[in-house]
């Protein structure tokens, strides 16, 4: 019987060795996987903050007084806080105008996108018309080209046509953009064709195919377009330089080139235009919030057939 139970227990022992030997040569593997994780995230925060450090000195130094600000640029807690730079921006400075100005031109540009660019793209994707592949081509060249290439050139179409130191001027020439026909084109495409003739057979023209099966089922690529264009015009520049030279008709981003090229008189004045850029990012960081979890994949709106 001793014999019976013997080669039993040995074969025990030993399935049992072989089972735990794995889990034994995978420990310090499993504390390794934590450990590189660790480190991972550490980088991580690391490159998050070299990121986000400038944005902290700006907030910061909003609320210094100017000889704190000079004299200590990089420090994140102000030794004496004050609001004097706000105050100066609002009060003291056409700063009012500019914003203004600025949500004028914004808001018509995004507007004119959003249409422009969504019926430009329907045309594209679904119209079949001599040249539609020279013309779309055209389209991803003006998309290859740099911006500043074209700044002379419209100059002097703008002084030609005489929309310059206008409103029209500041518009129309960012009224649709290239990349948001782009856009709206590849979406369009991703929706089945089968909707539309479903609808066509119910007698809707193409308008009514445009405006009321097509544009709805657009939604994730007309919210991407929204927040594109928004930012876009909101933050532009180099084509407001061109555009006007009238006081008038400064945006925020000129105005706020102008105060840092020493409009308000002596001093640095890190402060005062500071609090200029970081109220200029309000809005934009705003809409980001609202709508970060409205841009999804273009082909999400589509039905399947």
């Amino acid at each position: 019987m001793m014999t019976a139970t013997t080669p039993a227990r040995t074969t025990a022992v030993v399935e049992t060795a072989v089972a735990t030997a794995p889990s034994a040569r995978r420990g310090p593997r499993g504390r390794r996987v934590p450990l590189a994780r660790a480190g991972l995230y550490a980088v991580l925060a690391l490159l998050a903050l070299v990121y986000i450090y400038p944005f902290l000195i700006n907030i910061a130094t909003s609320f210094k007084t100017d000889a704190e600000a000079t004299a200590d640029p990089l420090s994140l807690i102000p030794r004496t806080w004050t609001v004097q730079a706000y105050e100066t921006v609002f009060f003291n400075s056409a700063f009012p105008l500019w914003f203004a100005n600025s949500a004028f031109v914004t808001v018509t540009v995004t507007i004119g996108r959003v249409l422009f660019d969504s019926a430009a793209g329907y045309a594209l994707a679904r119209l079949r018309f001599p040249g539609r592949g020279a013309l779309f081509a055209g389209i991803i060249a003006v998309m290859a080209v740099p911006g500043v290439v074209l700044l002379i050139p419209k100059f002097l179409v703008l002084n030609q046509l005489g929309m310059y130191d206008a409103y029209s001027g500041l518009i129309i020439p960012l009224i649709a953009d290239a990349a948001g026909v782009f856009i709206m084109k590849n979406f369009f495409e991703s929706i089945p064709v089968a909707v539309e003739e479903a609808a066509r057979i119910d007698g809707a023209s193409t308008l009514r195919l445009f405006w009321s099966v097509v544009l709805p089922m657009a939604r994730p690529a007309l919210v991407t377009i929204f927040i594109l264009s928004f930012q876009g015009s909101w933050n532009e520049l180099s084509h407001f330089i061109v555009a006007s030279q009238n006081p008038a008709l400064f945006t925020l981003t000129k105005g706020v080139a102008s105060l840092a090229s020493g409009q308000l008189g002596a001093g640095t004045q890190y402060p005062v235009r500071l609090a200029a850029a970081a109220v200029m990012t309000i809005p934009v960081a705003v809409l980001f919030v609202i709508f970060q979890r409205r841009i999804t994949s273009s082909a999400s709106g589509a039905v399947k057939e």
